[in-house]
């Protein structure tokens, strides 16, 4: 059976209508032609009885010229051209042929004039009624056509209704119900129902996209369920990925926070383990040299059979054996290696992309730690180094010297007594006390220096500290005039400041025999550092160095580890002037390799 499509269903109740129409229309203009002269003829037929009554009057007033002239009019009547189309109706034309016949039987007698009164009067009764059967014949047959227009008006509008019904209740049926029902699964859709089917009830368009529907319906079902499982999948991958990278930033931030202790990587590789969901994860360090591990961290206390005996032999063995995987991850730092980080999975087990990862960049991590401890012990020693070297070049300079003046005087004092020379026993004697008065002086000297420290409070606190000391030693007027407090001095730079400002400050409170001690610190337009440390007393000799040679010496040293100018010279208007000048460290350029 052929389906039509809705659009040439809707083309054919179109056509329909329109036709239904023209239809209308045509056959009402072909009725209203019809009719159009009926109303004329009725006028005509009726002058007939008129003229005829006339023709009576005028024969009887024996006027010959009217009467001629009526009986023309009379004849040009009966051949009006209003009666043409009406001859070819056979009732129609009787009543005419029986109404003119009559009249061509009664005309001679109204010309001759000789026909009696009564007989006159019968005849033209007699005309009259056949001219109104004739007049009442058109009359009914106007009115007949005028019935027929009039039922073609009334079964055109009752054939417009039913159409407009038949046409709506088919709109209704295949086009606003399959439209409802789309509507209903668009809606029932937007709520979130995927599960929703549409009966297609017609093979059309509308069915074709009901089964378009259903099928769009099925596949965002399908889509909307995997989108849901894939929401779920990647939540549960942020989450991991949230967790991993919090606990790869807070292990960062303890290795730059505090130097990692040996705790602290015992919790790490238990938080590691927790992560990742592995169940042994063991931390083995060795040193570079060693081949036996110094310390094994355990993520899990249980035995183990796939442990290693030996952690060294974790840099060569291969990562399978027969009843587990072994997975190692070398902590290795400059071409330093530290360590192992040792997973071991069952042999159905899998490690996952994201695990090695996680644990190669832990292993990064704690290579840093060890690497930066190292750096750190490194540090420690070096410095302890230096500052033991510094105490001996101190000792050697000061006490040292000092003890071998002694022992030349004790030998003096040996030939004294030898020799029993009292006035060189006295005289060594008094250069023994003098020593030794010099000996502890420079002793209390060198512990107040090592004791010398720039703590949180900074450099300007450790020079009021200095000043409060030295005024107490002495009777100085000292003065201080600290410019620095918007310059970022490194800490080096303020220790190696201090013992210069230390230093100079000694030899003024010894040697100057001056009332005033100015110490200035400030930053000239150049941005360099100027340190001034002056006093008003005799002023320093020419041959400086031999009288105070170690506390010279040791300015000078301290100014070279500032790669800075040192001046000591006599200032003209009296007293000794220690200037030293140097560009701060955040201010010099990077050297190149």
């Amino acid at each position: 059976m052929r389906t039509f499509s809705i659009v040439t269903r809707i083309n054919i109740a179109l056509a329909c209508i329109v036709t239904l129409a023209l239809s209308t229309m045509m056959v009402s203009y072909w009725l209203s032609d019809k009719a159009d002269s009926d109303a004329h003829a009725v006028n005509v037929a009726g002058s007939l009885r008129m003229q005829s009554y006339r023709l009576a009057w005028l024969t009887l007033q024996q006027d010959v010229t009217k009467l001629q002239r009526a009986n023309e009019q009379f004849a040009s009547s009966w051949q009006h051209p209003v009666f043409q189309r009406f001859l070819h109706q056979p009732d129609i034309l009787q009543k005419y042929q029986s109404a003119f016949q009559h009249w061509q039987q009664l005309a001679p007698a109204l010309e001759s004039g000789a026909v009696p009164p009564a007989e006159l009067e019968a005849g033209l009764a007699e005309q009259v009624r056949l001219l109104d059967e004739l007049v009442l014949v058109i009359q009914q047959d106007a009115e007949q056509k005028v019935k027929a227009f009039r039922s073609v008006q009334v079964i055109a509008v009752m054939a417009t209704i039913l159409l407009s019904i038949i046409v709506m209740y088919w709109l209704k049926v295949m086009v606003e119900e399959p439209l409802k029902e789309l509507i209903r699964g668009a809606r029932r859709i937007a709520q979130g129902d995927f599960t929703h089917r549409i009966t297609p009830q017609h093979q059309d368009e509308l069915g074709m996209l009901a089964t378009s529907f259903n099928k769009m319906n099925t596949a965002i079902g399908y889509m909307y369920g995997n989108l849901e499982k894939r929401v779920e999948e990647q939540t549960a991958e942020l989450t991991q990925t949230n967790t991993t990278l919090k606990f790869l930033y807070n292990t960062a931030q303890r290795i730059s926070e505090h130097t990692s202790e040996y705790q602290d990587f015992s919790e790490i590789i238990s938080q590691l383990r927790s992560i990742t969901g592995l169940a042994d994860i063991e931390l083995c360090l060795f040193t570079e040299q060693g081949n036996q591990p110094y310390l094994q961290i355990h993520a899990d206390s249980l035995a183990d059979p796939c442990a290693a005996e030996n952690c060294g032999d974790c840099l060569t063995e291969t990562l399978s054996r027969q009843q587990c995987q072994v997975h190692n991850f070398v902590l290795q730092r400059e071409r330093h290696k530290y360590g192992v980080l040792v997973v071991r999975l069952n042999a159905s087990e899998k490690m996952l992309l994201w695990q090695q990862q996680l644990v190669m960049a832990i292993a990064d991590q704690l290579a840093l730690a060890l690497s930066l401890k190292s750096e750190e012990e490194q540090v420690r020693r070096l410095a302890l180094m230096q500052e033991r070297t510094v105490i001996a070049r101190e000792l050697h300079d000061s006490l040292a010297q000092a003890l071998s003046y002694l022992k030349i005087q004790v030998t003096r004092l040996n030939k004294a007594i030898n020799k029993d020379d009292r006035l060189v026993m006295q005289d060594v004697s008094a250069e023994l006390k003098s020593g030794l008065d010099a000996a502890y002086r420079q002793l209390r000297e060198l512990l107040t220096t090592f004791r010398l420290k720039v703590d949180g409070a900074g450099l300007l606190s450790a020079l009021q500290t200095t000043v409060s000391q030295l005024s107490e030693q002495s009777g100085l007027q000292i003065r201080l005039d600290y410019q620095l407090a918007n310059v970022p001095l490194a800490p080096h730079e303020e220790i190696h400041l201090l013992q210069i400002i230390r230093e100079a400050s000694q030899n003024a409170v010894h040697h100057s025999q001056g009332q005033n001690l100015t110490i200035s610190l400030q930053q000239d337009g150049q941005k360099y550092i100027l340190l001034a440390v002056e006093d008003d007393g005799v002023g320093i000799p020419d041959k400086a160095e031999k009288l105070n040679h170690y506390g010279l010496a040791i300015i000078q040293e301290r100014s070279k580890h500032l790669a800075g100018e040192i001046s000591i010279r006599r200032r003209p208007e009296g007293g000794t002037g220690v200037y030293f000048r140097f560009l701060p460290e955040y201010l010099q350029q990077p050297k190149t390799a």
